[in-house]
């Protein structure tokens, strides 16, 4: 029997008068938080998508290149001139917030003037560098600021043309003297690039190593580009992250964002990666080859999304066609021609990204964009009739938020025009656009299988309708724990609106993709720095609220989830951060489980803000506040799962009684219930944050919950 979230809303109440009066041999405290678990009333299975993540922009910190820049989009200059956003900076591809280990630009070696940018006949992109030669003194371009770690290996590559009098000399330098570097001899240069491959073993560390292109001789030589990588990466991955990947449970990878796809052709990201062209910031080395081995690599399901911004339904049926299609086919063959003949068979399209945005590259008008997402959607199922597409819109709840943060002006440098509405927008007004094109592509076209949905989230902030502005608000940390749960709690009753509205959704069975969630921590005036375990708690308590709706929900993607993996000083991965152990132990348990109803006797509360603007009309969590309980029964039938989340700093006690099924003999709890709010995992050092497994002889009739903690119980079943 499938249950959804407003049967177990219904069924609240007379679930507490259950607790009341039917368990006298096991009555607890008045103090006691009793919840009944019914495994005879059970939900759609949970799906491991859920479970996800995504890149903005193409290339990452996932991506193992270590050299910032290396296809010189900026002018190599020497170290005193002021480059464009400084030292990993942002105006290099792959740098700043994008490559968190990159190193410096390339600067020159020799004279300020050793170097001339090549805009004639560049390698790749606009331009290359020319180093003019100068007898037996070295000249030529060096990378600095680079992290290598004793005992490992890097490998990579370099393109080199020049004058057969010019002796080049590619060397890794990490210390002093002769025993601090290697040096690998390039081979007589022509006047046609040359792949020369590096391959380098460190004996130490060192924070501050550094590459060398140098030459001697007479003339010149051309560097067309260079890559440098830890020699374990994985097809260009850091191995140590997607081994972490696999750990944390990701089964949903989403790609090429974000805003960044609104600009992007695919088809610029094929071939040979030393090849292809810069994009801006981007080296453009992530393509869609190499998205589909990271799935593949992680175990992930890709989720790809198509450019609906500056593109159109020709470039999008082509790209389906390159994934999709067989070797037949004129972009098959051209897929096989780099190197994989066999499809990608790619299930799941999403159709741009916040169009309804005015930052949004292509952005167009609500009466415009539903013409396009028609015409595009039907050009590629024209390919590929079997592929399902996820309609990129946004519900008031996702516009409402949207325009809070810029009456705030939270991000000032993404245009947009002055907000003069009052909050929150209505159904069927101007700004609700899943209304409309939910309308237009869903119930008449039946263009739409899925809906897209951002759910961002101010723990500190509560949006006064009276002010028409967010305020700070001092809440208490089960309030700013829930905020995450109920932007997604207000998607699914706007989801119960939309099916008021329009009846004929029903026959569509449309579920959400969360493809962007998470927590964004400021305060009006400023930013504030969270406690350690806030958002780790915040993310159970969504997590929690998604399988209780396993109906609705097809996959969630954590806008912060690649970054569940930490990564010391050296670029290698240590381990999960506390967001990451949080994602492990849920998705462990709970992968394709089914929930089972929950009922209690202590009503979750509500927290201030506006409706459909940050919070729903009903409370979300299950009514066993202040803690939130989830249960399942695992895939095989086989085990109870029980999740409790204690989002106070108090031990709390908790009273369950199961029905529908008997539980058999002993069983175990794994828990993570750090020392403090403020514990954290710190890269390199000893994690506070685990699982902890704990044997349990039974399930208790009174369950100690200890403060800032999430239980996962699982228990045979007779």
């Amino acid at each position: 029997m499938a249950i959804n979230r407003r049967e177990l809303l219904r069924a609240s109440v007379a679930g507490a008068a259950i607790l009341k009066g039917g368990r006298q041999a096991c009555a607890a405290a008045p103090a006691n938080i009793q919840v009944a678990l019914d495994a005879a009333k059970v939900g759609d299975p949970i799906n491991p998508m859920i479970f996800g993540g995504y890149m903005e922009p193409a290339t990452t910190r996932v991506w193992s290149e270590m050299l910032s820049d290396r296809k010189f989009v900026n002018p190599i200059q020497p170290a005193t001139a002021a480059a464009p956003g400084g030292r990993r900076g942002p105006a290099g591809p792959g740098g700043g917030m994008f490559r968190r280990f990159g190193g410096d630009p390339f600067r020159p070696v020799g004279p300020a003037d050793v170097v001339v940018m090549d805009t004639v006949k560049p390698f790749v992109g606009k331009q290359s560098p020319r180093i003019r030669l100068a007898g037996s003194e070295p000249r030529g371009i060096q990378a600095s600021g680079l992290r290598v770690a004793k005992g490992k290996s890097y490998a990579g590559r370099v393109w080199l043309a020049g004058d057969p009098a010019a002796e080049v000399a590619i060397r890794l330098v990490w210390g002093e003297g002769a025993s601090g570097s290697q040096t690998i001899t390039a081979p007589a240069l022509t006047s046609v690039y040359q792949k020369v491959p590096l391959q380098f073993s460190v004996p130490a560390d060192a924070e501050s190593a550094r590459l060398e292109i140098v030459g001697t001789g007479s003339g010149g030589f051309h560097v067309g580009t260079a890559s440098l990588m830890p020699a374990d990466n994985l097809q260009g991955f850091h191995a140590g992250m997607i081994k972490y990947f696999k750990e944390q449970g990701f089964k949903m990878m989403k790609w090429p964002g974000g805003n960044f796809v609104s600009s992007y052709d695919f088809r610029n990201g094929l071939g040979d990666i030393d090849m292809r062209p810069p994009r801006g910031r981007e080296s453009n080395d992530v393509g869609l080859h190499e998205f589909v081995a990271l799935c593949r690599l992680v175990g992930a399901e890709p989720d790809l999304t198509i450019n609906s911004g500056y593109g159109d339904a020709h470039s999008a049926a082509e790209e389906v066609e390159y994934c999709n299609g067989s070797v037949q086919t004129r972009l098959g063959s051209l897929r096989a021609q780099h190197g994989h003949p066999e499809p990608f068979n790619i299930r799941y399209w999403t159709i741009g990204n916040e169009m309804y945005g005015p930052w949004q590259a292509g952005h167009m008008s609500l009466n415009q964009y539903w013409v396009k997402h028609h015409e595009i959607v039907e050009a590629m199922k024209q390919v590929d009739p079997t592929i399902k597409v996820v309609l990129g819109g946004a519900s008031i709840c996702e516009r409402g938020i949207g325009c809070a943060e810029k009456k705030g002006n939270f991000f000032p440098s993404e245009w947009e025009p002055p907000m003069p509405y009052d909050l929150p927008f209505a159904f069927g007004s101007h700004e609700d656009w899943d209304g409309y094109l939910l309308q237009d592509c869903a119930v008449a076209a039946n263009n739409v299988d899925f809906l897209s949905e951002h759910t961002y989230s101010y723990p500190r902030l509560s949006y006064d309708s009276k002010q028409q502005s967010f305020v700070n608000i001092d809440d208490s940390l089960v309030n700013q724990a829930r905020r995450a749960s109920n932007r997604i709690g207000e998607a699914f009753e706007a989801w119960d609106k939309y099916l008021e509205r329009m009846p004929a959704l029903k026959e569509r069975n449309i579920k959400f993709i969360f493809d962007e969630w998470g927590c964004r921590h400021r305060q009006m005036g400023g930013n504030y720095q969270p406690p350690g375990m806030l958002t780790p708690l915040a993310y159970a308590l969504l997590l929690n609220e998604m399988f209780r709706n396993s109906d609705k929900v097809e996959a969630s993607c954590a806008t912060g989830g690649l970054g569940g993996v930490q990564i010391d000083n050296f670029g290698n991965a240590t381990g999960l951060s506390a967001e990451g152990t949080v994602m492990k132990l849920m998705h462990t348990h709970f992968n394709s489980a089914r929930p089972v109803a929950v009922t209690g006797n202590s009503p979750q509360q509500g927290v201030p803000g506006t409706v459909f603007v940050d919070i729903p009309s009903v409370p979300i969590g299950s009514p066993t506040y202040p803690l939130d309980v989830t249960a399942a029964i695992s895939a095989d039938k086989k085990k109870l799962i029980i999740s409790v989340v204690n989002p106070t700093e108090e031990q709390q006690r908790l009273s369950p009684n199961v029905t529908g099924i008997k539980l058999s003999g002993p069983g175990k709890l794994f828990q993570i219930a750090p020392p403090s709010l403020n514990s954290s995992n710190q890269p390199g050092q000893p994690p506070n944050v685990v699982i902890q497994e704990i044997p349990q002889p039974a399930l208790l009739d009174a369950i100690p919950v200890p403060p800032v903690s999430i239980s996962v119980y699982e228990f045979d079943i007779a």
